[in-house]
């Protein structure tokens, strides 16, 4: 048996590996593009199938398309959404700009296994054609803009429960340490008691306003530019068929997708796409303070914050016997420039739309797509193996508290700001409590410096 079988495009005849099903132009297309070896995200191409598989049945539907070639595409498509030719598809990422390439990679590779089951060898093209067929109401610029919304809205979903998940252990350690007195810092330097409860809520919260930002982008996502066909028109496919395969999807996949308000808008732009990255930034901005803050409070053990104890995973040192570094803030700061980086990839691209059509569309599929399987898998870990298992070192909270000259504060309501500023910096240079030192100079008794100076006085406003 020969290794390749001779296809023919229109620009002629191609050498095609004799198991691909993959048809001529996807071989030039991996001939044109040895560029990464990155590919397009599986999710992309499943999402692509879905729009062949719905189109088929809705074309049989109007009558446009024989009942037997829709059901063998029908089939075809099914398989593979379920992943069952995930190797078929191998272009690299930087290709034509408008994805055309993985249009009709997608489009030979259901062609070819409708044609199998329909008893007729690979490359035919007959009964079924990749064009004629599986690609007939559609165009490669409504395809690839309405699959990126698609893919990206169901991974968005994922998202979001692992960002909720994130919420709910930040929420918890907030509840447990609740009493945990601890002092405060602005400038990395001593300042107000606070609770150590009160500093894990303001990480639950930015999730929290993170999951409102991503949702708040679905609305855009779910629009599809399906119908529009190659400029916005919509020629060459029926009125019916964009809202009839839309409606099929939104069914299917439980959300609510729905026409574009402009076909001409939704071909030419990426906007939506990179509104979403915007709000992917915003939460990288967010997970990289946490992880910085978590970093530096459980810093030590023994030298520095170490306020809260991270859970122990791994040796930290090939050198240093018995270290333990923070793996896994470490790993989400890492997540969250990588993020920072892919939404100004995304950005840059969302620029390139000259006149009718956006050309960086692959670029923009691979990043955001990778961007939030990546953060659903980090936030998850995050919270797994370092969030639910910190402990509050309550012994270093109490001590630090003590030793902090921002005591004097509440003093100054008392003697004023520039006698208090006096005794923070006595005690400074004598290496003396602010409590020590009240005492000592006769301002407090005993008892009005327990009472005036209690950390748990200073957790909120008076009166």
């Amino acid at each position: 048996m020969a290794d390749f079988r001779i296809e023919k495009d229109t620009m002629g005849e191609v050498k095609v590996p004799a198991w691909a099903y993959w048809g001529a132009q996807t071989q030039r297309a991996i001939e044109n593009f040895p560029i990464s070896g990155w590919r397009i995200p599986k999710k992309m191409i499943y999402a692509i199938a879905m729009i062949k598989r719905y189109a088929a049945e809705v074309n049989a539907e109007l009558g446009l398309l024989d009942p037997k070639i829709a059901d063998a595409i029908i089939q075809a498509a099914e398989e593979v959404m379920e992943g069952k030719f995930d190797e078929h598809f191998p272009i690299d990422v930087f290709q034509t700009g408008s994805a055309t390439s993985t249009n009709m990679n997608v489009n030979e590779v259901i062609a070819n296994r409708a044609n199998e089951i329909l008893g007729s060898p690979l490359g035919s093209k007959h009964p079924v054609h990749p064009n004629d067929h599986v690609n007939k109401g559609q165009s490669s610029n409504d395809v690839i803009p309405s699959a990126i919304h698609i893919a990206l809205r169901l991974s968005a979903e994922d998202l979001v429960k692992s960002l909720e998940y994130l919420e709910e252990a930040f929420r918890k350690k907030e509840e447990e340490f609740k009493d945990v007195i601890k002092i405060g810092r602005t400038h990395l330097q001593d300042a107000v008691p606070m609770t150590l409860g009160q500093e894990f809520s303001a990480f639950a919260t930015q999730i929290k306003h993170s999951i409102t930002r991503i949702k708040n982008t679905f609305y855009h996502l779910e629009e599809l530019a399906l119908g529009g066909t190659a400029v916005g028109t919509g020629l060459n496919t029926h009125k019916e068929f964009a809202p009839r395969v839309i409606s099929k999807i939104s069914k299917r996949t439980g959300i609510p997708f729905r026409e574009a308000e402009n076909k001409f808008e939704a071909l030419a732009t990426k906007d939506a796409v990179v509104e979403y990255m915007g709000a992917l930034n915003t939460l990288a901005v967010s997970l990289m303070k946490i992880g910085n803050d978590i970093r530096l409070l459980s810093s030590g053990p023994r030298t520095a914050i170490a306020e809260i104890i991270l859970p122990s995973l791994q040796p930290g040192s090939s050198i240093m016997p018995g270290k333990v570094n923070p793996v896994i803030p470490e790993m989400i700061i890492q997540v969250a420039a990588h993020i920072m980086g892919a939404h100004l990839i995304v950005s840059i691209g969302g620029q390139h739309a000259p006149l009718q059509l956006n050309v960086m569309q692959p670029l923009i599929a691979y990043h955001s797509i990778t961007s939030t399987d990546i953060l659903t898998n980090a936030v998850k870990v995050f919270a797994d193996k370092c969030v639910i298992g910190i402990e509050a070192n309550r012994k270093r909270c109490e001590e630090l508290v003590e030793w902090s000259m921002a005591l004097v504060t509440p003093l100054a309501l008392k003697i004023g700001y520039d006698r208090a500023a006096e005794i923070a910096y006595k005690a400074y240079k004598e290496n003396k409590t602010v409590r020590q030192v009240v005492v000592e100079e006769g301002i407090l008794t005993e008892e009005e410096a327990r009472e005036i100076l209690d950390p748990k006085k200073m957790l909120g406003p008076y009166g």
